[in-house]
């Protein structure tokens, strides 16, 4: 488990993609808005779906279930985008849909499990079973690392 992520509790944002339940730390969110078309770029890969406009600049917009290669439903009626800072970058997160704000004992973060060679467990700080099912802690300074350094170059 990274470092980030102790037996402190821990305040956190849930939310779906699909009929999963993933959550992120609340620190690194900014803001969270209503759903609202990203401007698509050429050749960009799949899970970026364009650049939108935040009070002046402009920002990346990524379909986070397409990065995490699970099934989403992109209902634009209940999706939002989840404006969130990784590293020195600023970068939207269309999620289908928030659900709790919740304050999680570190100490109920469970590994994730070996899944041998082609997984990489380092894109979650861990699971977090709960009465309603398990929810995924998302480590967005690990998963979009590779963004936020084309960010900090550009």
């Amino acid at each position: 488990m990274d470092g980030a992520i102790n037996s402190a509790t821990q305040e956190i944002i849930a939310f779906h993609l699909g009929h999963q339940q993933f959550c992120l730390k609340t620190t690194s969110i900014r803001e969270i808005r209503g759903w609202a078309a990203a401007t698509p770029l050429p050749h960009a890969p799949p899970h970026v779906l364009g650049v939108m406009n935040l009070r002046g600049s402009v920002i990346p917009v990524i379909d986070l279930a397409a990065k995490l290669r699970v099934t989403s439903t992109l209902d634009t009626s209940r999706s939002a985008i989840v404006v969130v800072e990784v590293g020195d970058g600023i970068i939207g997160l269309v999620v289908d849909q928030v659900s709790d704000i919740l304050s999680i004992s570190g100490e109920r973060i469970q590994p994730v499990p070996d899944l041998g060679a082609t997984f990489d467990p380092a894109f979650s700080y861990g699971i977090i079973p709960l009465e309603s099912g398990m929810v995924c802690f998302l480590n967005l300074d690990h998963m979009l690392a590779s963004i936020d350094n084309r960010i900090a170059v550009a």
